[in-house]
Formats: structure tokens, sequence, C-alpha cells
């Protein structure tokens, strides 16, 4: 659960067991989706620049203070990922709810 006002941008995947595709202490780019969030998954992003849902205890969120914020690669979700987004969040998930 956040802790904080505001918004995280990153969550540092803390149990990978069961999913070959997820590294323990890597920190994942988060995609806000509050129908997620209802059934206990987040959203995050992989190395291919998809996003995917996961159970939430998988994960820590964090806020990176300005300056590391900063210095991080900018990410911006071109329309194909936009659409791949609009189309798990109507039903195609990795995990069972």
């Amino acid at each position: 659960m956040l802790t904080s006002n505001k918004r995280p941008v990153f969550a540092i995947c803390v149990a990978s067991e069961g999913y070959d595709d997820l590294e323990i202490w890597k920190a994942y780019p988060i995609v806000n989706d509050a129908k997620a969030a209802e059934v206990g998954c987040i959203r995050v992003i992989d190395e291919s620049g998809e996003d995917y849902l996961y159970p939430a205890g998988r994960f820590v969120a964090i806020n990176l203070p300005k300056g590391a914020l900063a210095r991080l690669p900018r990410w911006q979700p071109s329309s194909q990922t936009r659409k791949v987004a609009r189309a798990a969040s109507k039903g195609r998930r990795r995990v069972s709810a």
C-alpha cells in the first residue's frame, strides 16, 4: 500500500517466484490503473515497453527524489503501447483475480 500522497512512479519487485519475466530487486515503472488496484494487482512496464498486471504484493512502490527522476531516461508510451494497455485492461491479464 502507498503511504504518501505523491503517486509513485516506480515499484521494486520483492518476490518473483512463479514469474520468470520478473527480476527480484529490479525497479519497474508503474502504470496507474485503478481497476487493477481494486483486484489487488499492479500494472508495471517490462523491458519490452509493454505493461502487464501482477499481484501487488510482489512489489513495493517507491517515490524517488526529483534529482533521481531527472537523471532517468524519459519513458513515453508509444501509440502501440497505449493500444496494448487498453486491450489489457479489457481482460488480458497474466494473473487471475
